[in-house]
């Protein structure tokens, strides 16, 4: 696909976006790689584990572990659309991304980022469950309900991200075509454009609102009505145990969350930082998540853990 406009009476097309690595410093990208490489192979190990143990693991077909299914598909899902762009600058240096290409893929990060965040919401709503009424768990989240759930992930996801490529698309894009990291995100290909993007900037705070904002104040609300329900309980061991039960699901909350707001934070107020410190703020939040998922819920998981261990006895 060719974009062109009209500028100052003179045709631009751009074709493609060009993608950044390491700014000023492309004869270094190397460095970053191997450990990209590393982080790529790991994060498909772990999760793949993850996801054959729990299908082969009779005693894990539970509520909680139908989520870590998904979570671990939807981290799947990120670094497969990322990290192939993403080596290919910092190894090969093949920059370039054709625009139909970016939308792609702007597309896919946007929604696996939604998925997983909604996929924490419900696994607070499912540790609340298991907390408040154990008895009664699998028969208030029947695999009836868990698919529904899954549906209404998939749906809101899908409704509220695919208008984000059409409204891109429309924007004609007469500047510079080099991008900020070395994928494509909404924020950083409507700034590129020579029109109004008032209405870019609206939708993505609807979405941002939408998704992560009302997940925020659910996961709150449950973690609130899980403490209460832990103070209520009279046995300290039993309040222990109910809490450990949770410590997986905050991890993963805050490897999720904190790498976030860390380049939200940086894109808004570190103009001044070092473009370093912008490349790597965008890769650990592309890249590290997907990682220490498997690797905290293999740890904190007894089952999980036990199984993985007969795998490699």
């Amino acid at each position: 696909m060719t974009l062109t406009t009209s500028f100052n009476g003179s045709t631009v097309s751009h074709q493609t976006f060009v993608l950044v690595g390491i700014p000023g410093m492309q004869e270094r990208n190397s460095w970053v790689a191997f450990p990209l490489c590393l982080l790529y192979i790991l994060t498909l190990f772990g999760n793949l584990t993850i996801l054959f143990v729990i299908k082969t693991e009779q005693s894990l077909h539970e509520p909680m572990y139908f989520f870590l299914s998904i979570l671990a598909c939807s981290d799947l899902g990120l670094a497969m659309s990322t990290m192939p762009t993403m080596l290919g600058v910092y190894w090969f240096d093949a920059r370039e991304i054709s625009f139909s290409a970016c939308l792609t893929q702007m597309f896919f990060i946007h929604s696996f980022g939604a998925v997983e965040s909604s996929i924490l919401v419900a696994m607070a709503v499912d540790r609340f469950i298991a907390i408040r009424n154990p008895l009664r768990y699998t028969s208030l989240l029947p695999n009836t309900v868990i698919v529904k759930i899954g549906i209404a992930i998939l749906s809101r996801t899908c409704c509220l991200l695919l208008p984000i490529p059409f409204l891109i698309k429309r924007l004609p894009f007469c500047r510079s075509n080099v991008l900020s990291h070395s994928y494509c995100l909404h924020q950083d290909v409507m700034h590129l454009a020579c029109a109004d993007i008032t209405v870019n900037i609206v939708y993505g705070l609807i979405v941002v609102i939408s998704t992560s904002g009302l997940d925020v104040v659910v996961i709150l609300v449950s973690y609130v009505l899980i403490l209460q329900t832990v103070l209520s309980i009279t046995s300290h061991r039993g309040r222990l145990k109910a809490l450990n039960t949770c410590i997986s699901h905050v991890c993963a909350i805050l490897i999720f969350y904190i790498p976030m707001i860390g380049v939200t934070v940086v894109h808004r107020f570190g103009r001044h930082l070092s473009p370093i410190v912008h490349m790597m703020m965008a890769n650990v939040y592309i890249a590290v998540p997907p990682v220490l998922n498997p690797i905290v819920y293999s740890v904190k998981t007894k089952q999980i853990r036990q199984r993985i261990c007969k795998m490699f006895q």
